[in-house]
């Protein structure tokens, strides 16, 4: 199950004992909406291995900035609060579990 991040708790969220994967995207982006379900699914595959954060640029324009987001969707992977890779529009589910499978 996925989280949903804020400005005031995504450091938190972040810094969990495991691997983060956090989705970059916003309402009204055609591309995020289809690969909202893919998160999902990946979410309750990798439940207990990845902890799986969503992230609306709209509600948190400053972590957006922060963390170089130009483009929606953008999948970022952190292992102890760092980015370690990312991904950036509308991937497929196998480049996505690769990522993942390469952080557990």
């Amino acid at each position: 199950m996925e989280k949903i991040a804020t400005n005031t708790n995504f450091s938190d969220l972040i810094n969990a004992r495991e691997p983060v994967m956090v989705d970059f995207w916003a309402t009204w982006c055609g591309p995020c909406r289809m690969l909202s379900p893919v998160v999902d699914e990946l979410a309750t595959e990798y439940e207990g291995k990845i902890s799986v954060v969503k992230c609306n640029v709209d509600d948190c324009e400053d972590i957006a900035l922060k963390y170089g987001i130009r483009s929606i969707p953008t999948l970022l992977f952190f292992v102890g609060g760092v980015v370690k890779d990312r991904l950036v529009g509308l991937v497929s589910k196998t480049e996505i579990s690769g990522k993942l499978d390469s952080l557990v």
